[in-house]
């Protein structure tokens, strides 16, 4: 027995090493055969110059998906959300980092044709996520009457709407786009200081244990109302500087174009999804054509009425069935890929278009900047948590709520990239509001810390195996649906 046993032992340090021996074997392999091989490759032969475009493309995509999640683990392991790494990932891609650093090879790895092909990709992976957004918009859960949260949004989005009409009247001149007229721009860059990320806000609540906290449920809720309102609002302002038609022919089709999802699209859509749910098989084969195929036909529809596709990627989702497994289970399934690879490609996409260097050596530009930051934190605080407290909010509550609406993340990307691509604000305004997204996402879980996050309520803080819910909680007036019915089990988060 001992000599039995002892053989294994012996064995043990030679079959560990065989796994490093391979791995080196294959890296010599791998190294020779590009050094050998590789340069002919890269540089081509006869009437072909430079690499493969194909090659090209998905190099760029595997370097920029793999970046951007790196980048987000790390943040993550930092206690930040990890979409602000993901952004982070983007922007050095572009010329505030490997442009201005490496010119050549941000030149190879991301020619004009990659460019071109990679913004493609992201406009589809940014019409998937408003889809899911919209998907994701419950304004049923805000009950009718709700006068504490009605106050809540409109402080939390008037008084930054103000302060950003305040900056953009005080620096056309640094953030205003040459083909935005002054009335839009000003409403416009308003509009970007009032919006809150209502997927990175939900990630934030789940880090810090408070997305089953009546706290947390109640911001969710603004969150998702204010989001609303954003998007009708930007609709608007996309429809003031409509270059396709008349501003009364683009409001007029866009209104058609809602009415006809809430009375016709909306209840077919409702039918079919039954439908299908009852046929065996039906789900898998008719809602992604129903799904995915609907929310980029909506997209080329504004598209084409004057709007960005995203207005229309949104307002489908909106018309989704709640409650049905079959579309929740396709939701999953397309936040998977969505989250992560198509979403990266868009933020790199913004972070080409990004440059830090733009804003140069001029005070002016660095204080505009910083003046963007304070204005748009301290309006979110003061708006949102000081309305609260008007309405009888205790007042670290009314605190840790201005903390959380201000959290902007992706949101405020997406509304700053539909901003520069339609004139209104300028390279440098884009700039502006990047960092300001990223500025605002990070402190909001510092600020939250600062002022004292106390854990989650014992009636939310840990879901209940039982088959029923709590009673709907109240907030001060405001009832809200219970914790568990708040956040759906495939609640879009990034």
């Amino acid at each position: 027995m001992t000599l039995s046993s002892a053989r294994p032992m012996r064995a043990a340090p030679a079959r560990s090493r065989r796994p490093a021996v391979s791995m080196a074997a294959g890296l010599v392999v791998l190294v020779s055969a590009t050094v050998v091989w590789g340069p002919g490759l890269v540089r081509g032969g006869g009437e072909h110059s430079g690499a493969d475009p194909t090659a090209r493309f998905l190099l760029a995509v595997a370097v920029i998906v793999l970046l951007s999640h790196l980048l987000g683990t790390v943040f993550r392991r930092f206690g930040q959300p990890a979409v602000i790494g993901e952004i982070v990932g983007g922007l050095l891609l572009g010329p505030s980092a490997l442009g201005w650093v490496w010119p050549s090879a941000q030149a190879w790895l991301l020619p004009a044709e990659v460019k071109s092909t990679i913004s493609m990709a992201a406009q589809l992976g940014l019409v998937t996520f408003m889809f899911l957004l919209g998907c994701e918009l419950r304004m049923e859960r805000v009950r009718a009457g709700s006068s504490a949260l009605a106050a809540t949004v409109l402080g939390g989005m008037g008084l930054p709407f103000l302060a950003g009409l305040g900056i953009a009247v005080a620096a056309p001149d640094v953030l205003r786009g040459s083909a935005g007229h002054h009335t839009s721009y000003a409403l416009f860059f308003g509009l970007a200081l009032s919006v809150t990320a209502l997927p990175v806000l939900a990630r934030v609540l789940v880090d810090l244990r408070m997305d089953r906290s009546e706290l947390g449920t109640f911001a969710l809720a603004g969150a998702a109302v204010g989001d609303g309102v954003a998007w009708l609002a930007l609709t608007v302002i996309l429809a003031m500087t409509s270059a396709t038609g008349s501003v009364a022919a683009t409001v007029g089709l866009t209104l058609a174009l809602v009415t006809v999802t809430a009375l016709a699209v909306r209840p077919l859509r409702a039918a079919a999804v039954l439908t299908a749910e009852k046929r065996q098989g039906g789900a898998k084969l008719l809602l992604p054509m129903m799904l995915l195929a609907g929310a980029v036909t909506y997209a080329a529809i504004t598209q084409v009425i004057g709007l960005h596709p995203v207005i229309g990627a949104f307002l489908f989702g909106t018309a989704v069935p709640r409650g049905s497994r079959a579309a929740q289970r396709m939701n999953e399934q397309l936040q998977g890929f969505t989250l992560a690879v198509l979403l990266p490609l868009f933020f790199a996409g913004v972070g080409l278009n990004v440059s830090v260097r733009g804003l140069g050596l001029d005070p002016w530009h660095w204080l505009v900047l910083v003046g963007v930051v304070a204005a748009a934190t301290v309006s979110k605080f003061a708006g949102a948590g000081g309305a609260a407290m008007a309405v009888g909010m205790p007042r670290n509550e009314a605190l840790r709520l201005g903390a959380l609406m201000n959290c902007r993340g992706v949101t405020e990307v997406v509304v700053a990239g539909i901003g520069w691509e339609a004139g209104l604000i300028s390279s440098n305004g884009l700039t502006v509001l990047v960092l300001m997204a990223l500025a605002t996402t990070a402190l909001t879980g510092p600020l939250l810390k600062a002022i004292g996050v106390r854990p989650p309520a014992a009636s939310g803080a840990v879901a209940s195996p039982g088959p029923a819910d709590p009673d709907p909680v109240t907030v001060n007036s405001v009832r809200i649906p219970s914790p568990s019915a708040q956040r759906a089990p495939h609640t879009l988060e990034v």
